[in-house]
């Protein structure tokens, strides 16, 4: 069980028709275990060009089970580590079995899952002296390359819903603070906004969100989860101190764990269960 949980939405609007979810304070049992006896998602090795760069970069995809051209998906895009690459999630995570689980389960809404490399420079190889100040200056670089080269490239060649309200950013440590980055900081673009043990490169929460009242009004969901013993643990805490004090709707959650994949594939199916879909607010106050 988590030892602090904090549910602060105040923003959700409840229709009678909505069904009650049973949100739960961990994933259960089994839940990134591959199934038989269910359909699965697949997974696409893309490669786009990237003008902010310069170089064609390469992005892993999730489609869902029964992905189908006819239909338009929301999308989530997941980040990655100082240390990985677009292929880390899915060595560490195996987030298709947590999404196929989710889907067969009923849990999620059907989606897109784009794991790209963050590290946007002409070698973006996780090789060498990963804290190189080049290396770490691609990290904040991607933002560029992700609002102008990979959404556009998604948005194309995959049948998505193109607006903010359908659109996510989510990731992992450095991953993490690329996700309040550039998600809080572009409430234009994403409405739903996931940081996983965030890290250093996260930005001080006044310059993260200036303005608390648009974060109140466009965001649909604020996550932040760390694990208690992360020595990263105050990146997160800041950040919430923050949205609390400026009464900004978040869920902060921290939970048994260290900088790890235990604590951010919980993350992974939390958040995902969330996305897209109205919240029943009645349930935090439980």
């Amino acid at each position: 069980m988590r030892k602090i949980i904090y549910l602060l939405f105040g923003f959700f609007m409840i229709s009678s028709h909505v069904q009650s979810q049973d949100l739960g304070l961990e994933a259960p049992q089994g839940f990134d275990v591959k199934r038989t006896g269910i359909t699965h998602g697949s997974i696409d090795k893309v490669t786009y060009q990237s003008k902010t760069v310069g170089v064609s970069r390469k992005a892993l995809v999730y489609t869902p089970p029964g992905y189908s051209e006819s239909k338009q998906y929301p999308v989530l895009y997941l980040l990655h580590g100082i240390g990985g690459d677009e292929k880390e999630w899915l060595n560490g995570g195996n987030p298709q079995v947590i999404l196929d689980n989710l889907q067969a389960d009923k849990k999620m809404e059907p989606m897109i899952v784009v794991m790209p490399n963050g590290r946007a420079m002409k070698d973006d190889r996780a090789i060498g002296n990963i804290m190189d100040p080049e290396k770490v200056q691609a990290f904040a670089t991607f933002e560029k390359d992700l609002l102008h080269d990979l959404i556009p490239f998604i948005e194309k060649k995959y049948s998505v819903i193109k607006d903010r309200e359908s659109r996510a950013i989510a990731g992992l440590s450095m991953g993490g603070g690329q996700s309040l980055n550039f998600g809080l900081g572009n409430l234009d673009q994403f409405a739903w906004v996931g940081g996983f043990s965030a890290a250093p490169n996260t930005k001080e929460p006044e310059i993260l969100l200036p303005n608390p009242s648009e974060a109140k009004e466009k965001l649909k969901l604020l996550w932040i989860s760390c694990g208690d013993a992360d020595n990263l643990i105050r990146f997160s805490e800041r950040t919430h101190q923050y949205l609390l004090k400026n009464d900004v709707p978040h869920m902060y959650s921290i939970e048994p764990g260290a900088h790890d994949f235990k604590v951010w594939k919980n993350g992974l199916y939390m958040f995902s269960s969330l996305l897209f879909k109205p919240v029943d607010q009645s349930l935090f106050a439980k």
